[in-house]
């Protein structure tokens, strides 16, 4: 298997902690993205919609997002399991895991990526081009900030985001919060006790050096 990687990027970083945690060596191949390696023909051939992470099994089946990549490994790899056991441990980390992709990690891109003039003309990432809107970097520091509120509320009620376990979920969310200090410089703010205390032990897991 090949991992297709950037190094800065925050997606991929999702499936290096990930990985990590399963004990999983992958080959990795950076890609470029300020260089643009990711509308490459070779690279389009992989994924068409020219983002990064990608993963290219060993039979030439290439599968991008890193919740499916993460998908694909925990079926191929279920020891430890970070996507539940049960079916109702399974459904618990989906739900979670939507609410930290969509709520907030969506809501640190939409801010960062209307912003930064790295991204004039790719204010979404894919393979078509998409102006910025400027208030929509408002809006989305304020959908995190609700994020930040709303997983301290969770946070108060168990040790990780979807119960006792470390799962996927909390992933998505370490790798939301820590994008969120340097895209957009919001720090979690000292209110939410919660957020800090599990951010703390989470970013202490050898996992989340990867």
């Amino acid at each position: 298997m090949k991992f297709y990687d950037c190094a800065g990027a925050p997606s991929p970083r999702r499936v290096r902690i990930f990985m990590a945690e399963k004990g999983l060596d992958i080959a990795a191949q950076q890609v470029d993205l300020r260089a643009g390696e990711q509308f490459s023909d070779e690279f389009r051939a992989l994924n068409p919609g020219c983002t990064v992470p990608v993963l290219e099994l060993d039979d030439g089946t290439a599968i991008h997002e890193a919740e499916a990549i993460s998908r694909y490994l925990e079926a191929a790899y279920p020891q430890p399991p970070l996507m539940g056991v049960t079916p109702v441990e399974q459904a618990r980390v989906a739900m979670w895991e939507h609410h930290m992709e969509h709520d907030g990690f969506l809501a640190v891109a939409e801010a960062f990526r209307n912003q930064s003039s790295g991204f004039k003309g790719r204010a979404l990432p894919g393979s078509h081009p998409v102006e910025q809107i400027a208030a929509l970097v408002e809006r989305g520091r304020q959908r995190y900030r609700n994020f930040l509120a709303d997983l301290d509320a969770r946070l108060a009620q168990c040790e990780f985001v979807a119960g006792p376990a470390f799962t996927l979920a909390d992933i998505t969310a370490l790798v939301t919060v820590d994008f969120a200090a340097r895209a957009i410089k919001i720090d979690v703010p000292s209110e939410h006790a919660h957020v800090r205390r599990w951010h703390q032990a989470v970013s202490a897991r050898d996992s989340a050096k990867a």
